[in-house]
């Protein structure tokens, strides 16, 4: 070979890892968080096999998620986006990535069913959702309704604006407009202005409703993320303790109270196995920050540090004594449970009716079903338990449709629900399939509260005795 062939190659060469550089530097070990599960759900966390899931497991790259015929899971996002799956449906997480230029970028996948897509479009965040052949890329606040099944694809705008990249070129899509992609005409594309409303639509909304009721916008004084600020807003409560600064505690926490007494160890190659609370607040405080006991008040979560993405040992500071924080197992399943009980569960009473116990710590309680958790709570401490009254919606099942996988056990060719514009579409995968049940969630009907600035008491907690200063 020549020297100047010699000198082009090198070139060639110096010139394609240099271009690589920004994709080696990406990072892959984002996680974001399985906010919400209502019934049976279950998730593949890339060893090929799926398994119950339980709620605030980290979701990471690969993942896959899917519902039976009336499951319903939420995933959060570090600033507070959403997505959210309706029954009978299966999701995937393609790419999890944090670029070297601070940008997140997010690529998932409907293998089937419905998603509801909030994204807030906040700076240097991109998600891009495929559904069969047709794709949308987010840079901008959007919230979409997309279905998936054996006939093609659906996307519906309930705000603001989307292109939707398909086969047959790119389809612009505004507020209140439903693009259809029927699989039989080679995807091409029919918009309607307008969108049918779905079952699923009420329960997406009144997930929205809570997130904007109680989301707060002071988070970044307590975490460097947005996701999990609505649960600690709802289901706790902020005060001023002396020697310790603003700490956190739940509603319904007694002194016999420990903030591990319920979770598990869920596994994960690569970090080996992590802590995974079962509060359904319990996300932030067991990714950043320390439990602090507090003599005479019990356990409070003080922020602070490093955030955590995998949550791999619980910090404690000053525990009681006789305390031992959770230990990791040295082998096991994916998934161990743990329950250092008695853990009281607000249970059911009837229909309508919840019996919520002290040192409960909101374990049973559904998001935004009872207003003013703090008053709640002050009589429980008294009392030793509260009956309360719920709002549950009826659980409307997923349509049924005769596609090309086994029929749903009791239904018929035929039977099918809603318009192709966006109604549950339940066809696809047939390996993805599986029955499970869920339970119902309810109306939002509380107010929001602010969060005490740092150095005040909140007027719902009660100031802890002073505390040794550290």
């Amino acid at each position: 070979m020549s020297s100047k062939a010699l000198s082009r190659l090198s070139v060639a060469l110096l010139f394609g890892l240099v271009a690589s550089l920004p994709a080696l530097a990406d990072s892959h070990v984002r996680i974001v968080r399985l906010s919400y599960i209502e019934g049976s759900v279950q998730i593949d966390r890339g060893a090929g096999q799926f398994e119950k899931a339980i709620v605030n497991l980290p979701i990471t790259e690969g993942v896959k998620l899917r519902t039976g015929n009336d499951g319903r899971a939420e995933v959060e996002f570090e600033d507070g986006s959403t997505l959210r799956i309706v029954p009978d449906s299966a999701f995937r997480f393609t790419r999890l990535s944090l670029q070297d230029s601070g940008e997140k970028v997010s690529n998932t996948e409907v293998i089937r069913g419905t998603v509801y897509v909030n994204f807030l479009g906040t700076k240097d965040s991109q998600l891009t959702v495929q559904f069969g052949r047709e794709s949308v890329t987010l840079t901008r606040a959007a919230h979409l309704r997309i279905g998936l099944d054996d006939t093609g694809a659906a996307v519906a705008v309930f705000k603001g604006e989307t292109q939707v990249d398909a086969p047959s070129g790119v389809v612009e899509l505004k507020k209140k407009q439903t693009a259809e992609f029927d699989s039989a005409q080679d995807d091409r594309a029919i918009i309607a202005k307008n969108i049918q409303d779905e079952p699923e639509d009420a329960w997406d909304k009144q997930q929205e409703q809570y997130h904007l009721r109680y989301a707060s916008n002071s988070y970044s004084s307590y975490s460097p993320y947005a996701y999990g600020s609505s649960d600690l807003v709802y289901y706790g409560n902020f005060f001023s303790a002396p020697g310790y600064g603003m700490l956190w505690r739940p509603y319904f926490a007694g002194l016999g109270w420990d903030p591990f007494m319920c979770g598990a160890w869920a596994f994960h190659p690569g970090w080996g196995y992590g802590w995974v609370s079962a509060y359904p607040w319990g996300w932030v405080p067991y990714h950043y920050g320390t439990w602090v006991f507090v003599g005479g008040f019990g356990w409070a979560w003080q922020p602070g540090g490093v955030w955590m993405p995998w949550y791999a040992q619980p910090r404690v500071l000053n525990p009681p004594s006789g305390f031992a924080p959770p230990r990791a197992p040295l082998s096991g399943g994916t998934i161990v449970v743990v329950n250092r009980g008695p853990s009281p569960i607000a249970t059911p009473r009837s229909g309508s009716k919840l019996v919520i116990r002290n040192d409960s710590a909101g374990l049973g309680i559904p998001r935004g079903e009872i207003s003013n958790l703090a008053k709640v709570s002050q009589q429980v401490q008294q009392k030793g338990a509260v009956t309360q009254r719920i709002n549950t919606p009826p659980i409307t099942p997923a349509p049924a449709l005769w596609g090309n996988r086994e029929m749903p056990r009791g239904a018929g060719p035929g039977q099918t629900g809603g318009s192709a514009a966006g109604r549950g579409r339940t066809g696809g995968n047939s390996a993805e399939m599986d029955g499970m049940s869920r339970g119902g969630q309810g109306s939002r009907s509380s107010e929001p509260r602010s969060m005490p600035s740092p150095g005040t008491s909140s007027s719902h907690a009660s100031t802890p005795p002073a505390p040794p200063r550290k």
